[in-house]
């Protein structure tokens, strides 16, 4: 029992050692094998009786151990009585280890019945479908995506501008099982010569894409004949009292001092915050032009001719009766009006319409209830005291493009959480950006792995695209990064003020961005394929026995 335990605590130290932003991903390449020798041998030797539990026990301790080593600082979010919030941490803790648990247990069950080289391709295929899956489903948490493992070496994996980060994926996965299995040939066989082909592989399998993707490094064009000046404004605003108990003018007048003075010569763009005007109310969409924050921030604008000001906003929107109203409105008190809140960001332009973007990737528990005509009934009043909320934000369903109306400049006005889901930016690109713009908020979690992991998931996002990504954060980091994943200049966390890039503009589109997430699409037919296949020997077996 304690050899289990020791490889099971052994792969989710592996896992945690190889996570950005100061891991070294080089051990990643290995983390699953403990776990799978340790699945081999209670198959085959144990006398354990009930295996399957043993296996998603074992497993969910090393997913466990993952999860909580990488991202324990959402602990360091607080409750609405400023203490610090467990709850935040121990749903996807525990949600995750538990899926990826039984991801690892369906292929213990597969790899049983069917054999062992089909069990290693079926768990391949059934991890990145996994990995897939939550991406896409209402309870996202797409973090701990094994391909994101490189965020922090981004000169490994050039060439996820044509696969995404689940060709990371893949190629972990590969290494894996290839490192199992020429371990395990070689206990079986002991034959040196069998042990020196297979490990050949298993090197080539890793340095042969890494290989492939440094001489991309070197050969990826930076410049560009098109360039824009951006001041990226860092506000350091206390996000659970200040932000919230100042008045919007306060606010956006200190930001606007932000900006003067870090300001020289023509800009092209301001940047500022997600929910950089919250304050104790928020803008009402349905009156802008009626706004004296807006108004203030259009007057400031005028002073840099053909400049633009995208900002983050908290905004609501007023509907007389709920005939008219969105799904996601909600009643307010018993005067018949219903209310739409979003996160927005917003391109204001002196003597034009202001331009809005919702925010479509909303964080779960935070900013939406997931499934909620299922679990409203049942958890309302738990969600709301656990800090949480009994309603959603509205969003956009699809992605808006900002364009400059005073150059070539198409902006994706990415909003915080939204930057770690790689196709979904992709539909920014399709819509015509050539610049990435991504606001939010990284104080949530204080100084911690948190703020730095999600700036490292930015540069994965600028080489899926070849687009520059441009990013404004309150408390930071605020950041300029190239199109091959380099931080070309940056503010660092804690501090107040503002840096004035220029970045390029970069037209056109990669196999990534055309595409998608092909790796998936295939891994889902080889799920799907193999799944019939289980099914077909069980029935057939079945029949057998009755014959007999």
């Amino acid at each position: 029992m304690l050899k289990y335990l020791s490889l099971s605590v052994l792969s989710g130290l592996l896992f945690a050692i190889s996570w950005p932003a100061h891991g070294i991903p080089v051990f990643i390449f290995i983390a699953f094998v403990p776990l799978m020798l340790l699945e081999h041998h209670l198959t085959n030797f144990s006398t354990v009786k009930r295996k399957k539990l043993a296996v998603f026990g074992f497993s969910f301790l090393s997913f466990f151990i993952w999860n909580v080593l990488t991202t324990w600082w959402l602990f360091n979010s607080l409750m609405p009585d400023g203490s610090h919030s467990i709850i935040a941490v121990a749903v996807p803790t525990l949600l995750n280890s538990t899926m990826m648990s039984l991801v690892f247990l369906f292929y213990h069950v597969y790899k049983k019945r069917i054999g062992t080289y089909l069990g290693l391709v079926f768990f391949v295929a059934l991890w990145i479908c996994f990995e897939k899956l939550h991406t896409s489903w209402e309870l996202s948490w797409p973090w701990l995506t094994l391909g994101n493992a490189f965020a922090g070496w981004h000169q490994w994996v050039q060439w996820y501008d044509t696969t995404g980060v689940f060709g990371g994926s893949l190629w972990i996965l590969t290494a894996n099982v290839a490192a199992y299995y020429t371990y395990r040939l070689f206990q079986v066989t002991r034959k040196r010569k069998e042990l020196i082909k297979n490990t050949a592989i298993f090197l080539a399998i890793i340095l042969i894409p890494l290989s492939l993707s440094l001489v991309k490094y070197n050969q990826i064009k930076l410049t560009s004949d098109k360039m824009v000046n951006a001041v990226l404004l860092q506000p350091e605003l206390d996000p659970y009292a200040e932000k919230y108990s100042k008045d919007s003018i306060t606010i956006v007048n200190e930001l606007l001092d932000i900006a003067k003075k870090n300001t020289k010569g023509k800009v092209d763009f301001f940047i500022a915050p997600e929910t950089a005007i919250p304050g104790s109310g928020g803008l009402s969409e349905n009156g802008f032009a009626y706004s004296h924050v807006l108004n203030s921030i259009q007057d400031f604008t005028k002073q840099y001719p053909q400049s633009v000001f995208l900002t983050g906003a908290s905004t609501y929107k007023v509907y007389s009766s709920e005939e008219k109203a969105s799904e996601t409105a909600y009643l307010v008190g018993n005067v018949g009006v219903w209310v739409d809140s979003y996160n927005t960001a917003l391109q204001i332009v002196p003597g034009q319409k202001i331009e809005t973007y919702h925010k479509g990737k909303l964080v779960p528990g935070v900013e939406s209830f997931p499934y909620i005509t299922v679990l409203k009934p049942l958890l309302g009043e738990a969600m709301l005291n656990f800090g949480g909320t009994i309603a959603s934000l509205g969003s956009d369903k699809e992605r808006k493009v900002f364009s400059n109306p005073y150059n070539t400049a198409k902006v994706a006005p990415i909003i915080c959480y939204e930057s770690v889901y790689g196709e979904y930016v992709t539909e920014y690109v399709k819509n015509g950006a050539n610049l990435l713009a991504i606001m939010t908020n990284d104080s949530w979690w204080g100084y911690s792995p948190g703020h730095r992991q999600l700036l490292a998931l930015a540069k994965l996002r600028a080489i899926e695209t070849r687009k520059e990504v441009v990013r404004a954060a309150n408390s930071g980091t605020s950041a300029h990064i190239n199109v091959r994943g380099d931080v070309v200049e940056n503010l660092p966390y804690g501090a107040q003020g503002a840096i004035q890039v220029k970045a390029g503009i970069f037209e056109g589109e990669t196999p990534y961005v055309k595409y998608g997430d092909v790796i998936y699409r295939i891994a889902l037919f080889v799920f799907g394929f193999l799944f019939i296949y289980f099914w077909s020997q069980i029935y057939l077996s079945s029949k057998n026995k009755v014959k007999k």
